[in-house]
Formats: structure tokens, C-alpha cells, sequence
């Protein structure tokens, strides 16, 4: 019985001492490492940290809508602050639906389309600068824009504003230039970039010897003094779009055979996006400046869909959205290492056929609303709002910066003379009203004055060249009769 006493004494002592020893070592450790370790465990901080997406209800969506089913790797949707156009199946040709951004709900069936190409449309883009038009790119090779009335389709749209024709096969790529009124960038199949002065329906620029292979992306940067494109070749080329030459360029920028996409981000860098040679999708960061080895490469997965990378300048997020998945990524690119920064993941049950990206001008900034998606299934049209959670409802200053607004600020002909031109921008706080006048869209008497243009009226474009070039020719004539006569009384004199 005593030594088991004992035994009891013996291990309450041992125990004192060595929580007595783990308490000395503990107060003997430095701060510094103490620090370390602490740091370890903190979280980066970040304003954008707490992000969240949420789909509309069922009702603010736009429902019974045939979406496309062309297998091409663009977004087959655009959006501004007046309408959201989605490419649409169609009989016979190409089309696609321009609906009023509040005309929620169900659509009928009749609802009018545009539907003047020949064949599937295969891109479409909103001009930055006026609301009501839009261009679009199709496999009959040509590029046309549209004027859409406000409130608008009532009947269904045939004559395009103006046909652009210089490809030689399908048109899959259009992106308007940010600062430069009626400057239009398409990319075919043919591998030629072409830059348009779209009122004047010119072809200024032909890109047609660069690129080996299928282009994949072409986008410009911020002020639209450089465009970046992606190749089937595996290269990114940073190019001066006047002049059509070649600044910089990466070969093997992702090993994989599928697409790659490219966009500038914050600083002139470049993010990308790819797949492995074990067709693992993967971004990458890249310095043109210094273009041997990217600033970070991350492997997300082994999905087999297309990530199309939309970038904010205003907030340094990218948002990746992947063709045939139901998720969208975001990330915030900083000047810290690992430079891309993984923030959190949407996520629904719906898998996603394309995908519209609303202009910072469109947004709720009341609901701290930082990104609107409109996402494509087989059937609708669903918007996908990212929310900072705030508990303040007055305007946050941090999270809406100045941002681009509508108006262009150099006109076609002195951009492509090589004046330069800045985005000119706005504040959001008092809330920016859509109502504001549009730029006025004007294209050469040659081909047709739009900005009378009515629903229902369509003037026959073909029908005034004619008759213009037969005023020109008469005119002529009229010249040389006058020119003939002044050198018969001077011979005279």
C-alpha cells in the first residue's frame, strides 16, 4: 500500500517539472522567431479576400433562349449598360438576340433577331463607345455592324450598318480599340489581324504574315497602343498595331496542343492561360520586358475546357471562366510573389457554354457590386453577380476607383496617323447615368449616314453608292469640260 503511495508521489513530481521546464523554454524563445511563426498563420490580406458570386433569381433571368451550339472558344456573349446580345442557333445562316437589359423572363419565341450573315456568327462585341452598336464576325468571312434602336428589336435586323469584307475565311475574333472611336480589331482563320476604320468601312491595317498558324486571342492593352495575340504556334506576340511588327514574343508559353488565351493585366505584364503537356489547365504570369521565364505558373486542374480570362483593371482581379465547366475562378494579380493571387471560386450546378462581362459603368455600386457575369447554359441566360460583403451603404471609395468611360479620346483617322490617345474616365460615385448621349456613330456619306437611321427604315445601301458614284462621275465630267474650255481661252489670250 506505501509503495504505491510512493509510486503516485514520485509521478506528480516528474510531472511538475517538466511543465515547469516546458514553461521556461517557452518564455527563453526569441521574439523574432516567435514573430515568424505567427506570420506563418496569418492570412494575406486583402480587401478582395471575402468576394462572393451569387445567381440572380429565376426571374431577372432570361429564360427559353437557343444558345448557340458552335464549337468555337470565344464568349458568345456581350453586354453593356443598355442591352446583353447572345449568339443564338439559327436555320439557314447566322444570329443573334439583342435584348434590353430589364426584357427578363421568358422570350418569345418571335422575338426579332439580327440575322444578316450568311453563316454561324461566331463572335460579337459591343462598341465601348456608343451603346447601340455592335459588331459581329461569322463563317461567311465577313465582319458587319449593327445599330440597335433603343428598346430594342422590334422587327427583325437584315441590313448591317456597314459589311466589312477582307478575310478570306471565318471571322472568329473582334475586339474594339478602348480609346480610338470606330477602330475595329478582327482576327480570321485566314491568320490575319486587320484594323478598321469602321466608318469609312476600310481595311487601314493587314497583319497577314505574322502569325504561321490559327490565332487564338487578340486583345489590346489599356490605351490601345499595343495588341497582344496567342497562336496555334504556342507563342504570345506583343505587337505595335500600326506598323504590324513584332515587340515581343514568348515561344512555348504553355506545352499543351490546346487553345491559349492572353490578356494585358496591371503594369504592361501578361496573364495566360493553357494547358500542359499532360493537358493540365494552367495561368501564367509574364513580363514582356523580360519574356524568358514566367513570374508564376499554377496548375488548376484537368478539366478540358478553354479558360477565358476576364481582367479588371480598377481592382487587379481576373476572373477565369471555363468553357463546359459550372465554376468561375477568381484571383487578385499584385506586385507581390506568387504575383496571382487564388481569392475563391464560384461555383453552380449549371455548366456554362459562354459568358458576357458587364463595363464597371453597368454595375450597382450602391450593393458594393464589383463584377456581373452573364452566363450561357443550353437554354438561358443567367446574370452571376461578385459581391464585396460591406455593412455601410454609402460609397466605397476604395473599391470603385475612377474608372473608363464612354467617350473615345482620339478619332480613327489621327490614331492611325499615330496620335496617341488616354482613357478617358469617370467617377462612379453619384452613380454613372446610362442615359448619357452616346458618341455620335457616323460613317462616310459613301456608304450611309446611321444616325437618323429609324426601326423598321433601312436605307438601301447598295442603291446610294450607286447613285453617288454616277454624281461623281458626272461631276467629272463636268471638270474636264470646264478644264478644256479655261485652256481654250487661254491658247486664245
Amino acid at each position: 500500500m506505501r509503495s504505491t503511495l510512493d509510486y503516485r508521489l514520485l509521478l506528480l513530481s516528474l510531472t511538475t517539472q517538466q511543465n515547469q521546464a516546458g514553461s521556461l523554454t517557452e518564455q527563453n524563445i526569441s521574439p523574432s522567431l516567435k514573430q515568424a511563426t505567427m506570420s506563418r498563420k496569418v492570412v494575406r490580406a486583402s480587401k478582395f479576400r471575402h468576394v462572393f458570386g451569387q445567381g440572380v433569381k429565376a426571374d431577372q433571368c432570361y429564360d427559353d433562349i437557343r444558345i448557340s451550339q458552335m464549337t468555337w472558344d470565344s464568349n458568345f456573349c456581350s453586354v453593356n449598360p443598355k442591352f446583353v446580345a447572345m449568339i443564338v442557333d439559327a436555320s439557314g445562316g447566322g444570329a443573334f438576340l439583342v435584348l434590353p437589359l430589364n426584357k427578363t423572363g421568358r422570350i418569345d419565341m418571335s422575338q426579332p433577331t439580327v440575322c444578316g450573315h450568311t453563316g454561324p456568327v461566331l463572335d460579337i462585341e459591343f462598341c465601348p463607345h456608343n451603346d447601340n452598336i455592335i459588331a459581329s464576325g461569322s463563317e461567311d468571312c465577313s465582319v458587319m455592324i449593327w445599330e440597335i434602336p433603343d428598346g430594342g428589336l422590334v422587327t427583325p435586323l437584315k441590313d448591317p450598318v456597314v459589311k466589312l469584307e477582307g478575310h478570306s475565311k471565318r471571322v472568329g475574333i473582334l475586339s474594339w480599340h478602348p480609346t480610338a472611336h470606330n477602330v475595329l480589331m478582327s482576327a480570321g482563320c485566314d491568320n490575319v489581324v486587320i484594323l478598321w476604320n469602321v466608318a469609312c468601312g476600310e481595311a487601314v491595317v493587314r497583319i497577314d504574315s505574322v502569325h504561321p498558324d490559327l490565332i487564338y486571342s487578340a486583345c489590346w492593352n489599356r490605351d490601345g497602343s499595343q495588341i497582344l495575340t496567342s497562336c496555334k504556334d504556342k507563342t504570345l506576340r506583343v505587337m505595335d498595331p500600326r506598323k504590324g511588327t513584332v515587340i515581343a514574343e514568348k515561344e512555348k508559353t504553355h506545352e499543351g496542343s490546346r487553345p491559349v488565351k492572353a490578356v494585358f493585366v496591371s503594369d504592361g505584364k501578361i496573364l495566360s492561360t493553357g494547358f500542359s503537356r499532360m493537358s493540365e489547365r494552367q495561368v501564367a504570369l509574364w513580363d514582356p520586358n523580360s519574356f524568358g521565364e514566367p513570374l508564376t505558373l499554377q496548375e488548376l486542374d484537368t478539366s478540358s475546357g478553354v479558360l477565358l480570362p476576364f481582367f479588371d483593371p480598377d481592382t487587379g482581379i481576373v476572373y477565369l471562366c471555363g468553357k463546359g465547366d459550372s465554376s468561375i475562378r477568381y484571383f487578385e494579380v499584385t506586385d507581390e510573389a506568387p504575383y496571382v493571387h487564388y481569392l475563391s471560386m464560384y461555383s453552380s450546378k449549371e455548366s456554362q457554354k459562354g459568358m458576357g462581362y458587364m463595363p464597371k459603368r453597368g454595375l450597382e455600386v450602391n450593393k458594393c457590386e464589383i463584377a456581373r457575369f452573364y452566363k450561357l447554359h443550353e437554354r438561358k441566360c443567367e446574370p452571376v453577380v461578385m459581391t464585396v460583403p460591406r455593412k455601410s451603404d454609402l460609397f466605397q471609395e476604395d473599391l470603385y476607383p475612377d474608372t473608363m468611360g464612354p467617350e473615345p479620346s482620339v478619332e480613327a483617322t489621327e490614331w492611325f496617323e499615330g496620335k496617341e490617345g488616354q482613357p478617358i474616365l469617370i467617377s462612379l460615385k453619384e452613380g454613372f447615368a446610362t442615359t448619357t448621349k452616346n458618341k455620335e456613330f457616323k460613317v462616310h456619306k459613301s456608304l450611309l449616314k446611321t444616325t437618323s437611321a429609324t426601326v423598321g427604315h433601312q436605307h438601301d445601301i447598295s442603291g446610294e453608292v450607286h447613285a453617288l458614284q454616277a454624281e461623281v462621275k458626272t461631276l467629272k465630267e463636268r471638270v474636264e469640260e470646264l478644264t478644256k474650255r479655261v485652256s481654250e481661252l487661254e491658247s486664245k489670250n
